[in-house]
């Protein structure tokens, strides 16, 4: 204690000028918006630049899983091709579909930082503003729905996973089009939650949930999951549903980061509702 106190008394003007520099920058930091940017910036490029490395790496070991996934996708864009799919059926993304669907366009992307142990998750994508990606976009894998993009910097970009509290979808049943709510209450990562159905209406094990279509960020029959479990509790006149998400959100390599391009126009016309 005695050595801890010499220390502190010997560079007491020092540890002083230290302490003044952190109030100073967190100041300027709190009392500028120019400057906040400016930082939240330089961070994701700092913590992009060494995510990306890190993936990088760690691709080598992903290498022929990621093969396996992109193999199985190209065999089912082949056949739809070869058997145009009807509407009702789960929308895959490729460059095709822009040919009837122009306003959604689709940015390919790598993870190259993700959890799924947190109560709130969140990726970090190898593509930014540079790149297309902006805020406020719908992010997919070939498997379903991963989450919705909340910052992008130059190179890279942030986005809250649906495993995370303040992730809200609106998801549908294929099968009869009845809406609810997707929502993920923490815990396993492959189940979500459904709620919101009306309870007289047929449900079974099994049943596909789709996103609805009324986002302004995701296109209509991009797949969540199916149902696993249901329930409605007493005086409720509403299903809980617990649903197994079609993606593997502890094994995502590659997404799609989607852009709608009407998106403004459709904001526009909003505020005169």
């Amino acid at each position: 204690m005695r050595n801890l106190f010499a220390f502190i008394w010997k560079y007491h003007f020092f540890l002083l000028f230290l302490l003044l520099e952190v109030v100073s920058f967190s100041l300027i930091i709190n009392s500028s918006v120019y400057q906040r940017y400016v930082l939240l910036n330089s961070s994701n490029k700092i913590t992009g630049t060494i995510y990306n490395t890190y993936a990088n790496v760690t691709d080598f070991i992903k290498l022929k899983r990621a093969n396996q996934t992109l193999a199985l996708e190209n065999a089912k864009l082949r056949e739809a091709l070869q058997h145009p799919k009807s509407q009702k059926d789960i929308l895959v993304p490729n460059k095709d579909s822009l040919k009837f669907n122009p306003q959604y366009q689709y940015i390919e992307a790598k993870v190259i930082n993700n959890t799924v142990t947190q109560r709130n998750n969140y990726l970090m994508l190898n593509k930014g503003r540079l790149h297309g990606v902006d805020k406020d976009m719908a992010v997919i894998a070939s498997d379903g729905i991963v989450g919705i993009v909340i910052n992008a910097s130059t190179n890279f970009s942030w986005v809250m996973s649906m495993l995370n509290e303040n992730t809200k979808i609106n998801g549908k049943l294929l099968k009869n089009n009845f809406q609810g709510s997707v929502t993920w209450s923490g815990g396993n990562y492959r189940m979500g939650k459904l709620s919101d159905l009306p309870a007289h209406i047929e449900l079974q094990q099994g049943d596909t949930v789709v996103t609805s279509g009324y986002s302004l960020m995701f296109p209509e029959g991009i797949l969540i999951g199916t149902i696993e479990d249901f329930n409605v509790d007493k005086g409720d006149h509403f299903f809980t549903c617990k649903v197994r998400f079609s993606v593997d959100f502890n094994n995502l390599s590659y997404v799609y980061v989607i852009k709608n391009v009407m998106r403004r126009e459709q904001l526009s016309i909003q505020k005169f509702l």
